[in-house]
């Protein structure tokens, strides 16, 4: 053997014998990149690392610079100083800002102001409570103000409505911006009590400040209409889906030439845009989208009065995904982008050349010392003669000879992608290197693969749906290296669901279970969750509507409750006793009627979190319950 090619080979061998594997707690000590923006001149990038930290039970936060060209950080204090401030009004005269706002009369001292101690809350409709919260009479309101005088009292352009912008629960300054014209254009669902409950449909308004009037400019779409963004030339897009209570429904690029004149420039398109940016010369826009199992970047052009042809096209292509659009610098766009075994960095792509480059680098030194598990793409037959991709993650140091425990992976939404996504909770990565190898199929209900097939699941929950999931998980366990008598199943939201679900038809093929805030009885959810619309379009209508075809056979066929005699098997329940979405009586009907079967079950309750785990702490406890019950159970 050469001497050098010996030595080279023993090097990797003493790194392959030395590398650690992925554990929750290196998982919460990586830093977590989010982006401000590029510097004025285009140059620089702004960008802010959060870091958690499990002993603090909180993260903090540092924030740098480095050249869109690459090369050494600065970590500086005045980052929201070095980028433009979108909140500054063209014409340089007024700041917008957002807070919430007393509105409306619904505790017990706003009624009988002598009762100071009174805890009683007044409901006359639903929308009492939504997501992790309970209503109180106040909602987000935009306001303006004087940039000049910091003491000027900032005015409400939505006094006395009892309406939100930014929208709750995730909304954010995206959801109010400034014209050209020095206007205000802001996103809202004008409506209040059961009316809001039951619909999607946001509207974009424009606020008139020397009028002081506001006017719908989508007044004619019922469904959501969002991020407005302007052009360097002034032309408007915005994003909109057509169907009032379809939070799925395919979102599309509209472009505002005038009152008259709007043009839906990814209505041909097969897809469902994420989120988009303009082209500096307005020319084009750039978007993100799930493409088979990835989130890639596109663009479209922008043809406006012309009869010139709208083309979308596929700009990136690779397994990884490109999360959000940050900028433009020269002929590079700047992203931010993952895979299943690293979490999101800021990368740069050249539209001439093709080529990318990485610019930040905050985990590589965590990542270097990882022995991480490889992902692969396998394309799986389903029962109704479908091409379904299924991701399989395996372990490291994977070894084909050797037998290993599979986990099926049930992702939620359930109308969300599965692509190349990097979670700090359900990580792929995390799963495969604790032994396991991760089953995840792209199964009905996704975006990436066609508005048809994302569609199917509606109002077919416990259908096809699960007939793919079984598939996925048959067709893997034909493999040598799989142990066929370690088979689970984990998933938290319509994933939980799933669970639940395939507990009462698996046939013994899992060995145990996992479900997250999964949804368990679907009459009590329909009683008790926030988001109406989304039960009425997923299920079909409500539990009493006997003669609602649709509807009857979600909640006789598709409900997990109706299965529990077939329950056998091991199951781990969490639940989050914030979560409004999913509520808490959905874990506790699951967990009782596991223990009252004599089923070997767990209940894992926390008491301050909502549909997902954010503290650090419980993280942790989630991450070492999830595998203490996958050790002693499979």
């Amino acid at each position: 053997m050469n001497k050098k090619i010996g030595i080279v080979i023993l090097s990797l061998m003493s790194v392959a014998a030395t590398a650690q594997t992925l554990t929750p707690e290196m998982l919460w000590k990586l830093g977590r990149v989010s982006v401000l923006g590029l510097t004025k001149d285009g140059q620089t990038i702004v960008y802010k690392v959060s870091t958690p930290s499990v002993a603090e039970n909180k993260s903090s936060s540092k924030y740098f610079t480095v050249p869109v060209a690459g090369g050494a950080a600065t970590e500086v204090q005045n980052a929201e100083a070095l980028v433009a401030n979108r909140n500054l009004s063209p014409n340089g005269k007024y700041l917008l800002s957002s807070q919430e706002t007393k509105v409306e009369k619904v505790l017990g001292k706003d009624f009988y102001p002598e009762l100071e101690k009174s805890t009683a809350q007044v409901y006359n409709g639903l929308d009492y409570r939504h997501w992790d919260t309970w209503n109180d009479g106040t909602h987000n309101h935009v306001y303006f103000a004087d940039a000049k005088d910091p003491k000027s009292t900032p005015f409400d352009i939505m006094a006395g409505e009892p309406f939100d912008a930014p929208q709750k629960p995730h909304g954010g300054e995206e959801d109010y911006i400034w014209s050209p014209n020095n206007t205000i254009i802001y996103v809202c669902k004008k409506k209040a009590g059961t009316a809001y409950a039951i619909s999607t449909n946001t509207d974009l308004y424009e606020y008139n400040i020397e009028t002081k009037t506001t006017r719908n400019l989508t007044e004619g779409n019922l469904g959501y209409d969002t991020n407005p963004a302007f052009s360097a030339q002034g032309v408007l897009a915005y994003l909109q889906m057509q169907r009032d209570g379809y939070e799925a429904d395919k979102n599309d690029i509209i472009v505002r030439i005038n009152d008259q004149v709007k043009v839906n420039l990814t209505a041909a398109w097969d897809g469902s845009v994420d989120n988009f940016m303009w082209a500096p010369d307005g020319k084009k826009i750039y978007f993100v989208a799930a493409i088979d199992g990835t989130k890639q970047l596109f663009e479209v052009n922008n043809p406006g009065l012309t009869k010139i042809a709208v083309t979308v096209k596929q700009v990136t292509n690779g397994d990884y995904d490109v999360a959000d659009i940050i900028g433009f610098s020269g002929s590079k766009v700047v992203v931010s982008r993952t895979d299943m075994n690293h979490a999101a960095e800021v990368y740069t792509y050249d539209l001439i050349s093709k080529a990318w480059n990485q610019v930040t680098h905050v985990n590589d030194a965590a990542y270097a010392s990882l022995n991480l598990p490889k992902f692969e793409r396998r394309y799986v037959t389903t029962t109704d003669n479908k091409k379904m991709l299924v991701w399989v993650i395996l372990p490291p140091n994977f070894d084909a000879t050797k037998k290993y425990p599979a986990l099926l992976y049930c992702q939620g939404g359930p109308q969300s992608p599965l692509t190349q996504s990097y979670s700090f909770r359900w990580n792929f990565s995390l799963m495969a290197s604790q032994g396991y190898i991760v089953v995840a199929p792209n199964r009905r209900g996704m975006h990436g693969h066609g508005v048809a097939w994302n569609e199917q699941i509606s109002k077919d929950w416990g259908g096809q749906v699960m007939q793919d999931y079984l598939s996925a998980i048959d067709d893997v366990s034909k493999e040598a290296y799989v142990d066929k008598a370690r088979l689970g199943a984990v998933g938290a939201s319509y994933g939980g669901y799933s669970v639940f679900y395939l507990a009462g038809i698996h046939n013994n093929r899992f060995k145990t279970f996992i479900s997250h805030c999964g949804v368990f009885n679907l009459e009590s959810m329909y009683g008790t969750t926030e988001e109406v619309f989304f039960n009425n379009w997923d299920h079909g209508g409500p539990y009493w509507e006997k003669d609602n075809a649709a509807a009857q056979k979600t909640f006789s066929q598709f409900n997990p409750i109706n299965m529990v005699n077939n329950w056998n098997t091991p199951i781990l329940i969490i639940q989050g006793g914030k979560d409004y979405r999913v509520p808490i009586g959905q874990g506790q009907e699951a967990f009782q009627a596991a223990q009252l079967k004599g089923i070997k079950s767990r209940f894992l309750y926390f008491p301050d979190e909502n549909h997902w785990v954010l503290k650090p702490q419980n993280a942790i406890v989630w991450q070492n319950e999830f595998y203490k019950w996958l050790k002693e159970t499979l």
